[in-house]
């Protein structure tokens, strides 16, 4: 009996040592890493199509600065600041009456000279009548021949003056060159103005308004071609203030004759209607141009973008559910979105959410974004 409880607990220690050991055994086992949720989105091609965005300013197609063409005072001003003026209207006018004295004595010398004119043209003919008989000298026919001709020039020349002093009487009055608006005026009723230096105004066009903006060298042969192929109401061309966008859409009119060496840049000019007058000449703005180029791209978001010393990295799906990181070059963003020229393939996985958290070869598991 004795000999029986002694062989049972034996064998009870023995199980409850290999038990012990067991448990130990399980204890040392090293636990397998910890999958990290994180959101996966699949990589799509879609239409990606953004706008290119430059610095632009709005400039009048037509503008000139009102200068005088004679000295003198300011005796009148026959518009409202800030009009509208027709081609031909009056808008200043300049003392006169030095200009027309100067007038009144260029005819009255011209009249003058017309007379010596005929009395030199009688003289010559009566020489050349006593010339037939040889009743006269032939140095005096010379002479009266010599005569005409001085009082033929002497009559020319104060016709010329005439035309002359005319001009400067014309000039007193300075007129629209154009249809346009007319800003404020300078000068005041009375000012002393001096020819060719003094700024009355300016007169500009604004039913249309300019809009130039600079591109580099290597777009031009875009912009040409975008200038071949614009349409009617085409929405390539937009401006934006701020984040509000002008209603209508822009033309494109020009390129520039020559690219600027020192920049590499070229000047384009767009062409805008203003029919409720809201463009001003001197405003600046932003030119949006429509970009097709980049049609059918991977676009991901752009929160899935991690930067490391300048170069950007998504973190794709693997084997065994590990993440590896890659390298991808990045192109145009798109609101919350951005193109993806290389570095990842139509139908990868690359985490969305929880980047922060993955290192390269980490085990992730899928969650709900």
């Amino acid at each position: 009996m004795f000999l029986n409880t002694m062989k049972y607990y034996s064998v009870v220690l023995t199980a409850l040592v290999l038990y012990a050991c067991g448990n130990k055994n399980q204890q040392q086992q090293p636990a397998g890493p910890q999958a990290i949720p994180v959101a996966l989105e699949v990589a799509k091609t879609a239409e990606a199509s953004y706008y290119d965005e430059y610095p632009g300013t709005i400039v009048p197609l037509n503008e000139i600065e009102l200068r005088p063409q004679v000295t003198g005072f300011i005796t009148g001003i026959h518009f409202t600041d800030g009009s509208r003026v027709r081609k031909g209207q009056l808008l200043y006018t300049i003392d006169a009456q030095l200009y027309t004295a100067n007038y009144d004595q260029a005819v009255a010398n011209a009249n003058v000279q017309e007379a010596n004119l005929v009395r030199a043209q009688k003289d010559a003919d009566r020489y050349h009548e006593l010339e037939k008989n040889d009743a006269v000298a032939k140095q005096l026919v010379d002479n009266a021949d010599a005569a005409l001709e001085v009082a033929k020039r002497q009559a020319e020349a104060a016709k010329a003056n005439i035309q002359a002093v005319q001009t400067s009487v014309r000039y007193t009055k300075v007129v629209a060159p154009f249809d346009g608006v007319i800003g404020i005026s300078a000068v005041k009723v009375g000012a002393p103005i001096s020819a060719g230096q003094t700024v009355l105004n300016t007169v500009s066009t604004d039913t249309q308004l300019a809009v130039d903006f600079n591109v580099d060298q290597k777009e031009i042969y875009r912009f040409t071609n975008l200038m071949k192929s614009q349409k009617a109401n085409d929405s390539t061309f937009t401006l934006k203030f701020g984040t509000d966008v002008y209603p209508a859409n822009g033309k494109i009119a020009l390129l520039d004759r020559a690219v600027d060496p020192q920049t590499g840049t070229i000047k384009a000019r767009l062409i805008f209607p203003n029919k409720d007058n809201q463009l001003r000449a001197g405003m600046t703005g932003t030119v949006r141009v429509l970009n097709n180029a980049a049609a059918k791209s991977i676009v991901i978001p752009n929160k899935a973008v991690t930067e490391q010393l300048g170069e950007f990295f998504v973190y794709v799906l693997g084997d065994s559910s590990k993440v590896s990181q890659r390298r991808v070059e990045l192109g145009t963003a798109i609101g919350a979105n951005i193109i993806v020229k290389e570095g990842l393939k139509e139908g990868e996985k690359f985490a969305v959410e929880g980047v922060q958290n993955l290192r390269e070869g980490a085990v992730v598991q899928e969650s709900k974004k």
